[in-house]
């Protein structure tokens, strides 16, 4: 008789949607968590499997039922969405109803002139091969991962609405787009009969650009929104208050959005002005990154990435937190130079 299975059944904590808060999504019927977790860095074929599938555990305990992926995401691409489809098929399947799946195609893929951008080829194509590395029948929501100024924008609205209608996905949303590009992309969706359920933009603290327009469209609109990067790929982190630790985001080669070139004196001065309200507010200063996109009436969720377990946990604590005095937000404009 075994007396310890190598592979024990996963069974979800009874707790997990106790202190998880969810908010609708624009003017849908749908509710995103206020935290999903992204599958950019530390899912990829390159990452420990056994660390991912902790990670993904844990966030699900903790109500996170919302898991972001894209084509690419790995290294090496396509790796991240594989690894979920590992963890979908041994511990996640009794639960697909409880959750969201999303995915998006855009950036480069495959070789060849059809391995990148918004065509309607590229997009339906990658949508058939993220669906078959996830085991995945369809995704909740499917993204044109970025604006494609060489296709029309019809046609890749055209692509989404397929993508929809064919039971591929459930919703179709946009990621990166300019304030303008969004509001055409909203009209052509709601002509063709499917609406835009959502727009995935970067946004921390260091990088606002949502707020000079994006955010008022999707309010006037009624199309929720996602944010990436909260913690500014960790930069808003006290990981980095005394330089690039080994092992870290900035230190790996393989890394391109945050080098120690991007980690400057002046901003590591900010960061720690930043710790210290963090600290007089009782959070970390992950916590009160997270807490402040989420001050945002825009922003309807929140994508966070992790590397360990704790990371998630540190994230999810931030939920305890989410006011801020008006003075507390002058004291982050100041901060911030804004």
């Amino acid at each position: 008789m075994i007396q310890n299975d190598p592979n024990p059944r996963y069974l979800a904590a009874a707790n997990r949607y106790a202190n998880m808060s969810y908010n609708r999504c624009g003017n849908s019927g749908l509710k995103l968590p206020s935290l999903s977790l992204g599958l950019w860095q530390n899912f990829g074929a390159v990452d420990s499997p056994k660390n991912a599938q902790n990670m993904l555990h844990r966030a699900f305990d903790l109500g996170i039922n919302h898991f972001d992926l894209a084509n690419n995401y790995g290294p090496p691409f396509g790796s991240a969405e594989s690894t979920f489809g590992q963890v979908m098929a041994k511990s996640f399947k009794p639960y697909r109803d409880e959750m969201l799946v999303s995915s998006k195609a855009g950036y480069d893929m495959w070789a060849g002139p059809y391995g990148i951008g918004g065509s309607r080829k590229y997009l339906i194509a990658s949508c058939d091969q993220s669906l078959k590395r996830t085991g995945l029948d369809y995704f909740d929501v499917f993204y044109s991962h970025c604006y494609d100024p060489e296709t029309p924008l019809e046609e890749t609205m055209q692509a989404l609405d397929y993508i929809v209608r064919s039971g591929r996905a459930l919703y179709a949303g946009i990621s990166s787009y300019s304030p303008v590009h969004t509001k055409q992309a909203i009209r052509i969706l709601q002509d063709l009969g499917t609406p835009l359920l959502i727009h995935q933009p970067s946004y921390n603290m260091f990088d606002r650009w949502i707020e000079d327009g994006l955010s008022d469209v999707l309010l006037e609109e009624g199309v929720g929104s996602i944010v990436f990067s909260p913690l500014a790929q960790g930069f808003l982190t006290n990981k980095y208050l005394k330089g690039v630790p080994q092992g870290s985001r900035a230190s790996r080669s393989e890394q391109i959005y945050l080098t120690e070139d991007n980690i400057s004196q002046e901003k590591v001065a900010k960061v720690m002005q930043l710790n210290e309200l963090a600290i007089q507010r009782g959070q970390s200063l992950a916590q009160m990154a997270v807490a402040w996109v989420l001050n945002n009436q825009a922003v309807t969720s929140a994508i966070i990435g992790a590397s360990k377990v704790s990371q998630i946990e540190d994230c999810v604590a931030a939920l305890d937190n989410l006011e801020f005095t008006q003075q507390e937000l002058i004291n982050i404009d100041n901060i911030l130079g804004k």
